[in-house]
């Protein structure tokens, strides 16, 4: 358990440049709050003490903002910063070292009793206030820009942003040189087919003028 606590406090300071020492961050952090919470409600829920491990959850979202369902599935290292109004649905799944900011949404489109939710792979980090909506999956090493509406799955390695996200491929080579979400620099696709388009006209404009020209 100690270890498992060492961890997480260590991957606070990975992540979060204002963390100073390891009583702020554990006695000042509702992300974490938040997680060990749900280790107590998830084991609850694993041994159909369903009622009692939804009342820890509630109890867990009055403290501290985020709502965590019982029977979501939550790898190592989860972070989540400042953490006010993150709400995971029941069957979404996590992987490791995975990042997420405050108002994210792991939400669901379905009212059946099925997987609803989203599976998010190792080492994703999620912009502050991205819905991800549905079963789909978001590959490893992803990221999720700020204010994305992510409804199609995401291949590993990828960029979304946009409502609905789109997204761009990765280079394999720098997933790991640099883990920042880094909002002022992503890829936005709508402004790279825009410029695309732009090219394109201004190429057929020449063109014109060329055979305006030829006819004298």
């Amino acid at each position: 358990m100690f270890k498992t606590l060492k961890e997480n406090i260590n991957s606070v300071y990975e992540r979060d440049p204002a963390a100073r020492n390891a009583l702020e961050v554990l006695f000042c952090y509702p992300g974490l709050h938040a997680v060990y919470f749900h280790k107590i409600s998830h084991f609850l829920w694993k041994y159909k003490l369903r009622l009692a491990a939804r009342m820890v959850s509630q109890f867990a979202r009055f403290a501290t903002g985020i709502e965590i369902h019982p029977g979501a599935k939550i790898g190592k290292r989860f972070f989540i910063d400042h953490g006010m109004g993150v709400v995971i649905g029941e069957t979404a799944e996590i992987g490791d070292d995975v990042t997420i900011y405050h108002g994210v949404t792991l939400g669901g489109t379905s009212w059946k009793k099925e997987k609803r939710h989203p599976t998010i792979g190792d080492r994703v980090i999620i912009g502050t206030g991205a819905k991800v909506l549905g079963p789909l999956t978001v590959g490893s090493d992803s990221k999720i820009g700020a204010n994305s509406v992510v409804v199609n799955s995401v291949p590993p390695h990828s960029t979304v942003v946009g409502i609905p996200a789109k997204s761009a491929k990765r280079d394999e080579s720098e997933v790991h040189d640099n883990i920042d979400l880094e909002h002022d620099r992503l890829f936005d696709p709508a402004f790279y087919e825009i410029s695309l388009l732009k090219s394109k006209i201004f190429e057929l404009e020449g063109k014109l003028r060329e055979i305006e020209n030829k006819r004298g």
